[in-house]
């Protein structure tokens, strides 16, 4: 509230910055000097960040006010914001149902009318698929459009800082002022950023759309959710666009990839907790090996300690080669099979979930269940190029179900400007 009279008198002065006044929610991933950060996990309970991570201090540098942490799985691990240290994150319409992971509470705040904008992370669909679940707006930009100095690690060459709001304008300005270079961190990009909230109006005459024939034919999709894409596309042809359905010969191996990656670098990364320097340490340790054991054991949860196993698995000497390293070089084959669509096509349209948001505990026993929620949101941390999801529709149940549209690389300002469009026209058809 301190902040808020302050930027009054800013606005009164003419000196306000461009998001004057914006209510924002960080994820706890995020670094905010003077505030808790923990990961939603036990092994950082107490901790308190000690700098501004780039990204929240250009949205402070413009009087942004932050309202507060948001829930998530800890350390981002999870499709369904079951796996923290706080407890689940309850869906906003039913609270037996999750709204998703692991930004599960980010896209909570927003849909429910208690931030206007949430900052989370995307590492695998973790913006995108709450975004679907919740019925709001979710971007996973280019990787590399957003700093990452100030974002807690898990599988660095995934990670994205992303956006969730109920208005794809909100989302424009938001993303035009933490984008962009950063001297602290040597793996963002120099690209110019456009002014993304003054495009967002800007169309074309006309679109080359295709879609992931697969993706609608797939078993594991709910028939609500094939109805409603479909739906879309037809609205699109009634624009006179070209919409057709495209093969990616590669899709059955994007999830395994991503999943060989992203733990191997969450085994990496999660090294650095080990109850010596900072977080928790336990009680029972009586040597500097127990230590190490006991705290990790102690304070990781059973979803973190399952993937820095399985990361650790993979980059053991005997296996290295036979996972870690082949998944690397078919994740060059799967970005290059992405890169050569948007050579022909604006866009590529698919679901962003293959279901509406789930009961809690549904896939709680079953992890592999679990991994395939993010069926059709890893392609686009795999390949790196952006994501966005927006509504499109409901279920049977009256559930939100999400539509995702993916671009080329740093083609943010297009992404956008089709987003809104596809939403002006799903009022137009309503």
């Amino acid at each position: 509230m301190q902040r808020a009279e302050a930027i009054d008198q800013k606005i009164k002065n003419k000196t306000a910055g461009k998001l004057a006044g914006l209510v924002i929610g960080l994820k706890d991933v995020l670094c905010h000097e003077g505030h808790r950060l923990q990961a939603c996990s036990r092994m950082l309970e107490g901790f308190v960040s000690q700098f501004t991570g780039t990204a929240v201090q250009r949205l402070l540098d413009e009087d942004a006010i932050v309202i507060g942490r948001q829930n998530c799985d800890e350390f981002a691990m999870g499709s369904s914001n079951e796996n923290s240290a706080f407890g689940a994150v309850k869906h906003a319409l039913d609270e037996a149902r999750v709204p998703g992971g692991s930004s599960g509470g980010s896209a909570v705040a927003v849909m429910a009318n208690m931030c206007r904008v949430s900052i989370g992370s995307d590492t695998g669909g973790s913006v995108r698929q709450p975004a679907a679940f919740c019925g709001v707006v979710g971007l996973k930009p280019t990787y590399a459009r957003i700093s990452r100095h100030g974002l807690v690690a898990y599988a660095s060459s995934f990670d994205c800082i992303g956006i969730f709001s109920k208005s794809v304008r909100d989302v424009a300005c938001v993303l035009e002022v933490m984008a962009g270079a950063d001297e602290v961190d040597s793996t963002v990009s120099r690209q110019p950023v456009p002014a993304y909230a003054n495009v967002i109006d800007t169309t074309q005459s006309s679109y080359r759309i295709a879609y992931l024939r697969d993706a609608l034919e797939s078993d594991s999709l709910q028939p609500a959710v094939r109805e409603a894409v479909k739906r879309q596309l037809d609205v699109f042809r009634a624009k006179g666009w070209v919409v057709e359905p495209i093969a990616l010969p590669l899709n059955e191996y994007v999830l395994p990839t991503y999943y060989i990656l992203a733990t191997a670098e969450a085994s990496s990364n999660l090294s650095r907790y080990d109850g010596v320097r900072y977080g928790y340490r336990s009680p029972a340790a009586h040597d500097l090996a127990s230590l190490y054991k006991k705290s990790r054991a102690e304070g990781f949860g059973k979803e973190v300690q399952r993937r820095i196993l399985l990361g650790t698995y993979v980059l053991s000497a005997s296996y290295y080669d036979a996972y870690y390293a082949q998944a690397q070089k078919v994740r060059r084959l799967i970005r290059q099979e992405i890169k050569n669509v948007f050579a022909t096509y604006d866009f590529l349209v698919m679901p962003t979930a293959p279901t509406t948001a789930f009961l809690r505990g549904q896939h709680r026993d079953n992890p592999v269940e679990m991994y395939l929620a993010d069926l059709f949101s890893v392609q686009a941390n795999v390949a790196g190029v952006p994501a966005i999801s927006i509504p499109c529709g409901v279920d049977e149940s009256g559930l939100p179900i999400g539509l995702q549209l993916v671009a080329d690389d740093f083609r943010e300002s297009e992404l956008l400007q089709f987003a809104n469009l596809a939403l002006n026209l799903q009022q137009k058809t309503a």
